[in-house]
């Protein structure tokens, strides 16, 4: 999926335009790379979208090539299993991050937040 992003300086936002709509069929996942290298996992449940890291916290498996089942995406690597809504783990007592999706002229876009610039 192509990528194009702006940022909002006030919030501290950065606005990632990941793809169109229809590259992303329903019950698919895609993986999206940032401008910055963080991976997001990218999900069409039934066509809400949802966009968590793209990192099993059991062993950095990337999610998007594990298995999605309605809401919940499975780790291909050792079954550990994310609501992709709320980023919890419903295998132990852990989570992943979530981000805001939206779509805007049939583009989707997905919220991450900026790092602070260092000061020199």
């Amino acid at each position: 999926m192509a990528l194009m992003s702006s940022v909002n300086k006030e919030t501290k936002q950065v606005i990632i335009s990941v793809g169109l709509i229809d590259e992303l069929p329903r019950g698919r996942v895609a993986q999206v790379v940032t401008p910055s290298g963080q991976r997001i996992a990218l999900y069409n449940v039934n066509g809400e979208l949802y966009a968590t890291e793209d990192s099993c916290p059991h062993q950095d498996a990337p999610l998007s090539q594990g298995f999605l089942c309605g809401h919940v995406i499975e780790c291909g690597l050792h079954g550990w299993q994310f609501d992709v809504r709320s980023g919890k783990c419903l295998t132990v007592e852990d989570s992943i991050k979530t981000f805001p999706v939206a779509v805007e002229d049939g583009v989707i876009k997905i919220s991450v937040y900026c790092a602070e610039p260092s000061e020199s």
